[in-house]
């Protein structure tokens, strides 16, 4: 295994910290504006925020770009910690095929549950 330099390391410190930080910039721009643009309640659930659990309310967009921020807010919707990561879950399991409810196109079923139930009612 290779040793990594000290210098290395604290060069890419100082690059996720950079990201860090401009992150979290980019996020206070566009959370204050959609705070002002929009009712504190999730636009899932309908649960309504105060000042004191304002920090539950979270900015998400609807497209999954996080650098697509108009002014308007046309891109973001207001949801609960719990609404926004169930967004993103139900995202990830349609990407991967597992989202349930429909099955993949051209998908054959094979597993058929009451194949036998006539033989058994008889």
């Amino acid at each position: 295994m290779s040793k990594i330099t000290k210098p290395a390391t604290s060069r890419l410190d100082q690059v996720v910290a950079d990201a860090r930080r401009y992150r979290d910039e980019q996020e206070r721009g566009y959370r204050a504006r959609a705070l002002e643009l929009y009712p504190w309640i999730c636009g899932r659930c309908s649960r309504e925020f105060s000042r004191t659990n304002l920090h539950e309310l979270t900015v998400h967009h609807k497209d999954h770009n996080h650098d697509n921020n108009p002014q308007d807010g046309s891109n973001w919707e207001l949801l609960c910690l719990y609404c926004h990561d169930n967004e993103h879950q139900r995202l990830l399991e349609a990407a991967s095929g597992h989202g349930g409810g429909s099955s993949k196109k051209g998908a054959d079923v094979t597993y058929q549950p009451f194949a036998a139930l006539k033989d058994l009612l008889k």
